[in-house]
């Protein structure tokens, strides 16, 4: 059973637009143990409705290196009246220098690794659960 940390947003100024970005940090539990953390940015009023996330696996031990887990790049975006997932490739992400998370991989690489299915099942639960993002596509 997967559950989210949720901590408090932060918001700041859009660089290209001046409107207001939100920041989200979560931390995933999954069984009482951690196993995932991810990033959310996100900005109203952006010609394209879309939150990039930034999803790491892996091993979350105390000691553990960031080598040891690998980070998912990850866009959601309103596709008529919905909301639709993609993986994309590190260059297009927020956190194309963030190595906290883990390795970040390419798409091609991300399709074909074995923990996309978790990547997606925490997909599934921000959406469900997470009330900043879900506010953003409301």
């Amino acid at each position: 059973m997967i559950e989210i940390e949720f901590d408090e947003p932060k918001r700041e100024t859009c660089d290209c637009c001046g409107n207001t970005s939100t920041r989200l940090t979560r931390f995933v539990h999954q069984d009482g143990d951690a196993f995932s953390i991810y990033y959310v940015l996100f900005t109203k009023g952006h010609d394209e409705k879309a939150a990039y996330v930034l999803i790491g696996l892996g091993n979350w031990d105390e000691d553990a290196e960031p080598e040891t887990r690998t980070a998912f790049p990850i866009k959601i975006w309103e596709d008529g009246g919905s909301w639709a997932v993609t993986v994309m490739n590190k260059s297009e992400s927020p956190w194309k220098n963030v190595e906290f998370l883990g390795k970040i991989i390419d798409r091609e690489e991300a399709l074909q690794h074995p923990w996309i299915k978790d990547v997606y099942h925490i997909t599934d639960h921000i959406m469900a659960e997470d009330k900043p993002v879900r506010e953003f596509f409301e």
